[in-house]
């Protein structure tokens, strides 16, 4: 079975150079995962020759290569450009595996031509790309990626197991899934190449490094029996209205819109989905073209729920002609059939909510409806994350118990503000004069200390109750932007 690997080293640092045009992969530059506690995630050559390495921090990384670059991963632009690649790599084998951001296979099994076009197909199906991509043939998966690795448009067309091992014999054994501890295991006995691995006896092997080693064992010889598992491709429907006529009124809009409805519900159904996303696209009259993405709060093909989330998220647009074609599209698809609860009474209507969000989305924006959710974190302004708002499928529990009884004392609710600079006396080590005009602290509570290593930061946090009745949380940041400085944190109401 011919098997051609696609690889890109150092992929998300390709990325990085697409997406941010300054950045010069000759120079030492390190990528990092996010701004605070980084970790390295791939650096250049240049950098990895002064001692940077993957798995870093970020601080570790600058502190061996002073003078290298610092660029942060976008993972939304590594996945949509490797989406990208194999969507192309379609063109060349309809059987294509992705085997993580930076690797595939392609099964040539059945495609009429020999290696060398094989080879050229592929690399056809990736000129728009401008990545370093190294293309190889092997006879199976495991030596197909052995020869990408020893060099872009290597060939190992052999099936023959002999000639397999023979041409794996130098490599190194990094090219197996092998665990630190093993490869390290295997160097103190002196075992360093593939060629050395294969040549000790089976039984042996395997009954002193586990199960495990007789995977590497059969790989290192050249044998590797793993069918290519196509990667799932991504269902959509769509229907398209155009050619009959123009509609220049909202009514004539939404009277097609219903009719194209009907049509993408009617395929939902024959091919037994729900929509999780609709994709509307409007064509006018001057050549304009507005596309507008609405989510489905919980997956339908109820035709009358879509059509009101659409209008809904029709609301407020504005076009400058007469739309002359419209063309509808249902995404992330789910099975068909609806969980049906005994005791939903008191649950959330999925369709309201799913109007709902379709209004905020076309007075606010696409994506703006958010909610928060509590998380770990060393400050409070870290102790929550905004996501999109979505509706959990509906669940039965049984029957709801009774709601518990309310507490006898309102609980306070602390409001996080943005920090602003507050006059603050200290005596004895504690606030105890608090603003301008300046008020006395009756209350006080804390501190409780906030300590980062990156960016460098020491926080003393305080709740104090001032004498006019107003409950603050205050804090004395040490930190490069501002030595000893206090600042209001939150107000509690």
């Amino acid at each position: 079975m011919p098997v051609v690997c696609v690889w890109i080293p150092a992929f998300r640092l390709a990325v990085a150079r697409l997406t941010q045009p300054a950045v010069d992969l000759g120079a030492p530059l390190v990528l990092a995962d996010r701004i605070e506690r980084g970790r390295v995630v791939d650096c250049t050559l240049t950098a990895a020759a002064l001692g940077v390495r993957r798995g870093m921090t970020l601080t570790q990384a600058q502190a061996v290569a002073h003078d290298a670059r610092t660029v942060f991963d976008d993972p939304a632009a590594d996945a949509r450009v490797w989406a990208e690649v194999l969507e192309a790599l379609d063109a060349a084998s309809p059987v294509v595996e992705d085997d993580g951001l930076g690797r595939a296979f392609l099964e040539m099994h059945g495609i009429a031509g020999e290696p060398a076009g094989w080879i050229a197909a592929v690399r056809g199906a990736l000129t728009g790309f401008d990545l370093p991509a190294r293309v190889a043939l092997g006879p199976n998966r495991f030596v197909a990626h052995a020869a990408a690795w020893r060099g872009d448009g290597t060939v190992c067309p052999s099936a023959h197991a002999g000639d397999a091992a023979a041409f794996l014999a130098p490599l190194p054994l990094d090219l197996l899934p092998i665990g630190a501890g093993a490869l390290e295991r295997l160097r103190l006995l002196g075992v360093t190449t593939l060629g050395e691995l294969a040549a000790l006896p089976h039984g042996p092997f395997v009954r002193r490094f586990g199960a495990a080693a007789a995977e590497w064992h059969d790989f290192a010889r050249g044998i590797d029996d793993r069918p290519l598992r196509p990667r799932p491709r991504a269902l959509r429907i769509d229907r398209a209205l155009y050619g009959e006529g123009e509609a220049s009124s909202e009514e004539q809009v939404l009277f097609a819109l219903r009719t194209l409805v009907g049509r993408v519900v009617d395929d939902l159904s024959a091919a037994g989905k729900r929509a999780g996303r609709l994709v509307l696209r409007l064509d006018c009259d001057d050549g304009e073209t507005r596309e507008l993405t609405t989510r489905v709060a919980q997956p339908t093909a109820v035709p009358s729920t879509l059509f009101e989330l659409l209008r809904a998220r029709l609301e407020g647009v504005v076009l400058t002609a007469p739309v002359v074609g419209l063309r509808l599209a249902a995404e992330e698809l789910a099975s068909g059939g609806v969980e049906l609860s005994l005791f939903a009474a008191s649950d959330p209507d999925p369709d309201a909510i799913g109007v709902v969000l379709a209004r905020l989305d076309a007075v606010l924006g696409e994506g703006s409806a958010l909610r928060a959710r509590v998380v770990d974190g060393p400050r409070i302004e870290r102790r929550y994350v905004l996501e999109p708002f979505t509706l959990e499928p509906l669940a039965s529990h049984g029957p709801r118990a009774e709601p518990p009884a309310l507490p006898a004392a309102a609980t306070l609710q602390l409001r996080i503000v943005e920090p602003y600079a507050i006059d603050v006396r200290v005596i004895d080590g504690a606030p105890r004069f608090v603003g301008s005009p300046p008020q006395q602290v009756v209350e006080l509570a804390g501190p409780w200390r906030a300590e980062e290593h990156w960016p460098m930061l020491v926080r003393d946090e305080y709740d104090v109750c001032l004498d006019d009745g107003a409950l603050l949380r205050i804090a004395r940041e040490d930190s490069p932007a501002g030595h000893g400085a206090w600042s209001v944190r939150g107000v509690y109401d």
